[in-house]
């Protein structure tokens, strides 16, 4: 007799599930009345009936599905909590020929996850999203999760969810619906057979976006977790469709794709030598060789750079000229920038540490061997780190003359003022190196050490803007010759 089987398990499935640990290999992990395996089977049919076994990747994350690679016959890739986003969001701009599938769970997406599926969704990545509510952490024993349910008792809410404390539970479909990016986004059901069906519609409609390649399609499915709900199959369809849909009412909440355009991005570089080209740049040359050494007694010993101003005045990039210029003298050199609150305003301050041998901390916070200001708040603050027979250079356009004691030389520079001059405030800055050079050639270097300071000045300025226009060099160029000439001496002993 001849058999014929007619309802038989979906192509997008392996016929057996061998991966899958200890003697049973036909059946799946999940606790009976779970919702993964009705979301799995209507995967897997689509994966089988629209011939997508060699091009779909399905990323899942920690979580009940986390094992789903034990059933799909298809490219598979599990990830730390919370970051399938971000995973499949690489595997879609590595090869966008991929199908790729996101499978999350509400513990994972809504909680540790929430910020990468909208930062996903935001930016249109060609993904589909199958984020599974259960209302329930299901995998750690049933604590509360973001979408439970308001007076939901869990493990962690024996009382029931109180929304005093914790809040309402997160209604993802329709934060996700609200971007302008995301083409599809809709919530169905596991529960009875009309609402499976229409989630099976709804699966087959985002993964024909993917492939279609229409963007970011999102499905939220309400599903059962009748072991940490502690209720029967039928009592968990009647949780489903009599208090989970009145608080995540099913239905499209989205639905642009019919008149989205397919997505076109950049594509991406794999060729090594084009991706080492872009990675590591041509060195800029040197005027000098890898045996090269200073040997002005300054630098006999570490010396410490303290720079500081407003954020945008260009004070970290003054820094990063300094250190590419020790790095090109052959120096050991660190740049350390000061980031946070006091970017715009107050004192953004980078440390550059300059030495023949090793750098013993990249951290410029006392005994400095040079100071420059370029606001006032910046002397109050940083003043009293510059150490004994120091070197303060600051900006005379806006700050009064510091007080200090004898040992200390001090020059001032009206760089802004100089800058406005040349036409562009953001010039400050190599106006202020030009005084750097210029007390440099007074105090420290001789003969051949002082011209070459000025070379190496021009070697950094075309390392630190290559790929700008020339124009972009000439004038910090300009500024740095303009500051070199103007700087002042106001008082202190010009030490050697």
């Amino acid at each position: 007799m001849k058999e014929v089987v007619k309802f038989g398990r979906p192509s997008g499935f392996f016929e057996k599930f061998e991966r899958r640990p200890g003697p049973i290999k036909t059946n799946m992990h999940y606790c009976p009345g779970c919702g993964h395996g009705v979301l799995h089977k209507l995967i897997a049919e689509a994966i089988g009936d629209m011939g997508l076994k060699d091009k779909a990747v399905l990323v899942c994350p920690v979580g009940c599905s986390v094992f789903a690679y034990y059933y799909f016959d298809c490219h598979s890739i599990e990830c730390a909590h919370g970051r399938a986003p971000a995973v499949a969001t690489a595997i879609s701009r590595t090869d966008p020929e991929n199908v790729v599938i996101g499978y999350q769970g509400d513990g994972d997406l809504a909680s540790i996850g929430f910020n990468q599926i909208l930062q996903a969704a935001n930016r249109g990545e060609n993904m589909c999203v199958f984020f599974v509510n259960n209302a329930i952490y299901g995998m750690t024993g049933g604590q509360m999760a973001p979408t439970s349910l308001p007076g939901q008792k869990t493990q962690t809410s024996p009382c029931g969810r109180d929304v005093a404390e914790t809040g309402y539970p997160i209604k993802v479909a329709e934060m996700i619906a609200q971007f302008e990016a995301p083409v599809y986004v809709e919530r169905c059901a596991l529960s009875r057979v009309p609402n499976i069906m229409a989630a099976r519609r709804a699966v087959r409609k985002a993964i024909q976006n993917t492939v279609d390649k229409k963007g970011f399609s999102f499905v939220e499915l309400l599903s059962g977790c009748p072991v940490n709900l502690k209720m029967k199959a039928h009592e968990m369809n009647e949780f489903l469709n009599e208090k989970m849909t009145k608080f995540f009412p099913l239905g499209v909440y989205k639905d642009v794709s019919a008149e989205r355009e397919a997505i076109v991005r950049h594509t991406p570089i794999f060729e090594p030598d084009q991706v080492r080209e872009l990675l590591f740049p041509e060195e800029t040359k040197r005027a000098v060789d890898d045996n090269f050494r200073y040997t002005a007694k300054v630098f006999d010993e570490e010396r410490r750079v303290k720079i500081s101003g407003f954020g945008g005045q260009g004070v970290l990039s003054l820094g990063y000229l300094l250190a590419t210029m020790g790095k090109l003298r052959n120096f050991n050199v660190s740049w350390l920038p000061s980031y946070g609150p006091e970017m715009r305003g107050g004192t953004a301050n980078c440390s550059i540490v300059f030495s023949h041998t090793h750098v013993g901390s990249p951290q410029a916070d006392h005994n400095c061997s040079m100071l420059i200001c370029m606001n006032q708040p910046s002397v109050d603050k940083f003043l009293g780190q510059l150490g004994e027979n120091g070197v303060l250079l600051y900006d005379a356009s806006t700050i009064r003359q510091p007080e200090v004691s004898p040992d200390k030389t001090v020059y001032g520079l009206a760089a802004s003022d100089l800058a406005n001059t040349l036409g562009d405030q953001r010039v400050a800055n190599s106006v202020m190196l030009g005084g750097i050079a210029r007390l440099m050639q007074d105090c420290f270097l001789e003969g051949k050490e002082s011209e070459d300071f000025d070379l190496a000045v021009e070697e950094a300025m075309n390392e630190h803007f290559a790929g700008k226009p020339q124009k972009v060099i000439d004038l910090n160029m300009k500024a740095y010759r303009l500051g070199k000439e103007s700087v002042s001496i106001r008082f202190g002993a010009r030490v050697k």
